[in-house]
């Protein structure tokens, strides 16, 4: 059975600020779950309305029903476990390697969708503006299908990064160079903007490296691409190049 108490503090862990008052997130799903429990991640409480976990040690475990699952669930339609796990101390960044790096991405969907290109891409830094959705979210962290576990995700001042970093700074841009033509390197920062404003100028004065991916279209009235399809191309070719 689930307490008055403990569904108060579920529901409560929707907003960003208590979720960093008690330094807890939500993770919902079978899948989303179990990668986390395989990680390092600290497992506060599990709540299940079957043995889905039977295999796993689990000492904090609540068997509840599917009307009181629907109590503490953020979906629309409940999955048959959620969990509470401690949100984990962020690793310093390496100075090496691919860095992804976010200029105010503000929707949940697309956060969780870009950790899990970068875990699929081999990227295990993302660095973020402090304008950039909370990571533990819980529509990020569905969405993230159980990779939050195994990429390094920082927020920071994003410009004072890049002017300290010894990095090249590659930017998406619409009259970039043509990312097909260019000898991308193994070592760099890539920056993605905002889904409706792109990279902003602050950002955009320390990017020296602009690149584009090509429109093929006959009658190119398309905008633009949604930021996680252009960083899954980007990181193909970055891949590809490697």
């Amino acid at each position: 059975m689930v307490s008055k108490n403990q569904i108060k503090l579920i529901n409560s862990l929707q907003q960003k600020k208590y979720r960093i008052e008690h330094q807890l997130f939500i993770a919902e799903g079978v899948k989303v779950i179990q990668e986390l429990l395989q990680s390092n991640s600290v497992l506060e409480h599990l709540f299940a309305t079957n043995d889905s976990f039977s295999t796993f040690k689990v000492q904090a475990k609540t068997e509840i029903t599917t009307q009181e699952m629907k109590k503490i669930s953020g979906l629309s339609s409940p999955s048959s476990c959620l969990a509470l796990f401690r949100i984990p101390k962020p690793t310093n960044i390496n100075p090496m390697g691919l860095i992804v790096a976010l200029d105010a991405i503000r929707d949940p969907g697309n956060l969780g969708t870009i950790v899990r290109l970068c875990d699929w891409f081999g990227v295990t830094q993302i660095v973020c503006s402090n304008s950039t959705v909370d990571l533990y979210n819980p529509k990020v962290v569905q969405a993230t299908m159980g990779s939050i576990a195994r990429v390094n995700v920082n927020y920071l001042d994003l410009k004072t990064f890049i002017i300290e970093s010894n990095l090249p700074v590659f930017g998406t841009f619409m009259d970039g160079a043509t990312i097909y033509n260019e000898k991308l390197p193994k070592d760099g920062i890539i920056v993605f903007g905002n889904e409706a404003n792109g990279i902003s100028l602050e950002i955009e004065k320390n990017v020296k490296n602009k690149i584009a991916i090509p429109q093929f279209g006959s009658i190119q009235k398309t905008e633009s691409l949604n930021v996680a399809t252009a960083m899954a191309i980007v990181l193909s070719e970055f891949r590809r190049n490697d």
